[in-house]
């Protein structure tokens, strides 16, 4: 499990630089930058989920085909993935002039509503580098290559890094953009991972083995087969980011103060939960290869092995969320206006209390619910995310919060129940054992039956 996903967690981690530098620059910049940029990374992602989620899970396809012993069907499916990015990107742009109307809903302050409107176009225009990056690395992490994702990764953070600090604050002949120039930072680095991780994958060893060339026609039935197991991974995607996205305008509309403390919360909480979903790719990979492989038992250990490891990493970085906030916040505040981040301070110190509760049961969640997906269990996942996150968490928090006129406390509240829920209700679920029966492949000389998980 470690040797499979420690590069992979490597990998995540960089992006989570990413986003931390980048939210330290911003806030540095403005502390309506900072709130902005948060709100529409959310609803950015939202949209982008449905896309990223499906693009992603070649993932279990690559495994299985590299478990069953068939590797001239990795390159096939892999295409299948290359297609549905470049569908997406083209989608994505369509839905750009949405952008400004979506954000005057929200009710924030005109100079957030700015930033928002900025950032969130920016991305979602430039949306097909980032969900092709990321279903081009499935090649290499379902074989277990994840040494090559985690180069990439590297290279990939380091020019979004550079980038941010000479276009966010106009060095070097560029212009100072603020939100504009993280965002462009981000699509650009992105490109550049996504050409990267191409360029690999055309190496002739590649396309001898795996048919990476031989293997770029259009199938419909392995693409109609992403679809099917894909697009509820993507739907999870899409219904949890909007629900937070949600969740972060309902905080909003307590006050800017209470949205920043609120964004430097979820940042600090992306920061040391990020290498986690390196180990849930890890989880799927292994599921997938071992049930590829018809070894289940073995399937099930590494899922178990995986949430072992995770538990003692985030015990330890929720004692860090309890008994450290200052220095974790500290970075955040060493160019921040300080009489602006003297406000955001003691509330960003009471909301990392609620994420060192909630971020074992977010794990629980994460690693087993990957095993679920490495195996093609995907719906049960999408409908139990969609109903907690409206019952547990949004609905109570718009009553308390918006028409009661409850504060931030209650509104975190209300979100950590829904995490907490989730994640114990996936527990039991994947404890049922029922995911061991099921495969995403074609068996040989036939097409895969179509009876979905229940």
């Amino acid at each position: 499990m470690l040797v499979i996903s420690y590069p992979l967690i490597l990998s995540h981690m960089s992006f989570t630089i990413q986003t931390f530098v980048d939210r330290i620059f911003l806030t540095w910049y403005s502390s309506e930058a900072i709130a902005g940029s948060m709100t529409a990374l959310f609803v950015a992602w939202v949209v982008m989920g449905l896309f990223l989620g499906t693009g992603e899970y070649v993932v279990t396809f690559v495994a299985q085909y590299t478990g069953a012993g068939r590797p001239e069907r990795i390159g096939p499916a892999v295409w299948q993935g290359i297609y549905f990015a470049i569908l997406a990107g083209l989608s994505l742009a369509a839905l750009g002039p949405l952008v400004g109307p979506v954000f005057s809903l929200a009710g924030h302050a005109p100079a957030v509503r700015a930033c928002e409107v900025t950032y969130a176009s920016i991305i979602i225009y430039g949306a097909c580098p980032t969900v092709m990056m990321a279903t081009l690395s499935t090649f290499f992490s379902g074989r277990g290559e994840t040494l090559t994702v985690l180069a990439v990764n590297l290279l990939v953070t380091a020019v979004n890094v550079v980038l941010d600090y000479l276009w966010i604050f106009g060095h070097a002949g560029f212009p100072r953009a603020g939100v504009a120039g993280a965002a462009l930072a981000t699509v650009a680095s992105q490109a550049v991972g996504a050409g990267v991780f191409f360029g690999i994958m055309m190496r002739s060893t590649y396309r001898t083995r795996f048919a990476t060339l031989a293997g770029r026609a259009l199938d419909w039935s392995l693409f109609r087969r992403l679809l099917r197991y894909g697009l509820p991974n993507g739907l999870q995607y899409t219904g949890e980011i909007f629900a937070f996205a949600i969740f972060m305008v309902l905080v909003g509309r307590i006050g800017t103060d209470e949205l920043a403390a609120s964004s430097l919360a979820f940042n600090l909480n992306m920061l040391v939960f990020m290498p986690m979903i390196g180990m849930g790719v890890g989880v799927s990979s292994l599921v997938g290869r071992y049930l590829g492989a018809n070894r289940p038992e073995i399937a099930e250990r590494s899922t178990w092995s995986a949430f072992r490891m995770s538990m003692l990493y985030m015990t330890l970085c929720g004692a860090a969320y309890v008994f450290a906030p200052r220095l974790l916040l500290s970075p955040y505040a060493a160019g921040a206006d300080a009489a602006s981040f003297a406000r955001l301070e003691p509330i960003a110190i009471v909301l990392l209390k609620f994420v060192a509760l909630y971020s074992i049961f977010d794990m629980m969640n994460l690693i087993f619910a990957s095993g679920l997906k490495g195996a093609g269990d995907t719906v049960y996942p999408l409908g139990l995310s969609v109903f907690l996150s409206w019952v547990a968490m949004l609905i109570p928090a718009y009553i308390a919060c918006v028409r009661m006129g409850g504060g931030v406390l209650i509104a975190w509240t209300a979100a950590s129940a829904y995490i907490i829920l989730l994640g114990l209700l996936i527990v039991h679920r994947f404890r049922k054992g029922r995911w061991k029966s099921l495969r995403v492949i074609e068996p040989h000389g036939g097409e895969i039956g179509e009876a979905a998980a229940s």
